[in-house]
């Protein structure tokens, strides 16, 4: 229990209205909401929090956070004014739970690609160095072994700060956390102590939700600017938006890179089905992971690392044995030495990336048959991009859904299709249903030792239409679809 004005202390005001209370909990759902409940009016892109305060007042919660005061505010309900509730949010809910990141090692990985492999792995590399870890990220959170669902590639502040604490409580000392631009608009990292960032790349994303690229840039950057002097910040020089990242934030620089002069450089030896050959620094090392954008996700793990104080022969020999995230280009192979690649790519760089190094690692023989979709209710610029490097990589490709929301699936297509030519579509096949698209691949468009992509959904287990989410796994109709050719 904590008193209003108590948690209020140190929070900028506007004014507070009413008499004193306790409260035992903070909330930002009316429909959770209720007596011994500090509600936060917050105003959001498709609803405002303002208007359900007469149902969270029938409910008994009689503590509120707003932005603009009510006409009339009830004799029985605190009403604290603030400028922002996002802001609010994010500070009263550090202090509610004791400021948490203040006792971790808690570093942020923020770039349209790569932020779930270089996560995942900094938080397996740092448990192999004898350190206990908490990992927060697209695919899941992680406490040491023990798995907690995510919702949100960064969660709310108010779950964020939580969960923070867990981990405190149960002796983690180091965290590794993707961080969204979304997250940074919205403030969901707001008062949260990171002692590190790392910026992995920026393209083409989220354009639904920043509206300009240039809004995109300032929300990852924002996160830069806001650490301080006594953290650091490391950067892909290679990124020609790397640099941008350093320019006015106050934490230790440092940069990493494979291409041009960096504090930490290095250089591919081989790349191939085996894995990398990468000599880093001037120290060798062969690791498990393939491609091009692997070897970035790679360095910025060992310069993590030792930038965080660990013995780099350590390293090196840790991360030789590290794999790959889930749904983060896995392989899998069936009869006839067909082989199924399954990755997250659901933007074009990271498409790109993918196909480009399916490329290098084939042989002469093989072909590349790519699977692929595009989002509903998301960036509809990137569609016939995705749609023109399938067909400018592949040998064939088949066009289906991913996660088609609340649009008509066979629309997305339509605009996806609008970036071919007609040489395009004589490789194309359009298939709105995903399982038939991924088995029609597998069983007719792929022959013996050939290697399909199935990319966009990566590690997620569904497929949201018209709002429902149904099950599906594109591991598993791989798998079924490998052992119907048996």
């Amino acid at each position: 229990m904590v008193l209003v004005q108590t948690l209020f202390q140190s929070i900028p005001v506007l004014q507070i209205t009413g008499g004193n209370q306790s409260v035992e909990m903070l909330c930002f759902d009316s429909r959770k909401a209720q007596a011994g409940f500090l509600f936060f009016a917050m105003r959001g892109t498709q609803v405002d929090g303002h208007q359900f305060l007469p149902q969270v007042y029938e409910q008994g919660c009689k503590a509120w956070v707003v932005e603009q005061l009510p006409a009339e505010v009830p004799s029985d309900v605190i009403c604290v004014q603030v400028k922002d509730t996002n802001e609010a949010l994010a500070l009263a809910a550090a202090e509610f739970y004791g400021h948490p990141s203040k006792e971790l090692k808690l570093v942020g990985i923020t770039g349209t690609n790569g932020k779930t492999t270089s996560v995942t792995l900094l938080f397996e590399l740092f448990r192999k160095l004898g350190h206990r870890c908490g990992l927060i990220s697209t695919v899941q959170n992680k406490i040491e072994n023990r798995v907690i669902p995510a919702t949100h590639t960064t969660p709310d502040a108010l779950s964020l700060q939580a969960l923070l604490r867990e981990m405190k409580e149960e002796g983690c000392s180091h965290v590794f956390m993707e961080v969204s631009s979304h997250a940074v608009v919205q403030k969901r990292i707001f008062g949260v102590q990171f002692c590190g960032a790392i910026f992995s790349n920026i393209t083409r994303d989220h354009l639904d939700f920043h509206e300009t690229f240039d809004a995109y840039i300032a929300a990852k950057k924002g996160f830069f600017d806001a650490l301080q002097a006594s953290d650091f910040a490391l950067t892909n020089v290679d990124d020609k938006r790397g640099m941008v990242m350093l320019q006015n934030t106050k934490a230790k620089k440092y940069t990493y890179g494979l291409l041009n002069a960096a504090d930490f450089k290095a250089k591919i030896i081989s790349n191939g089905l085996s894995g990398l050959q990468l000599e880093i620094n001037g120290q060798h090392l062969h690791a498990q992971l393939i491609g091009t954008f692997n070897a970035y996700n790679l360095l910025a793990i060992y310069s993590t690392a030792i930038i965080l104080g660990e013995d780099p022969l350590e390293v090196l020999i840790q991360l030789s044995s590290l794999k790959t995230a889930p749904g983060r280009f896995e392989q899998m192979v069936g009869s006839q030495h067909k082989m199924a690649i399954v990755d997250y790519a659901h933007t074009p760089d990271a498409l790109e990336n993918v196909l480009k190094t399916i490329q290098a690692i084939r042989s002469k023989n093989q072909k590349i048959i790519t699977v692929v979709g595009c989002g509903g209710n998301r960036d509809t610029g990137k569609r016939p991009i995705m749609a023109a490097l399938a067909a400018k990589y592949s040998d064939a490709f088949v066009l289906t859904s991913d996660n088609p929301r609340k649009e008509d699936p066979e629309f997305i297509l339509d605009q996806m299709e609008a970036g071919l030519s007609g040489e395009d579509k004589v490789k194309m096949t359009r298939m709105v249903d995903r399982k038939e698209g991924i088995c029609y691949a597998i069983r007719h468009l792929a022959g013996a030792g050939d290697i399909i992509l199935v990319a966009g959904k990566g590690h997620e287990t569904y497929q949201d239409i018209q709002g429902v989410k149904y099950d599906f796994d594109d591991k598993q109709v791989i798998q079924e679809a490998f052992e119907a050719l048996i």
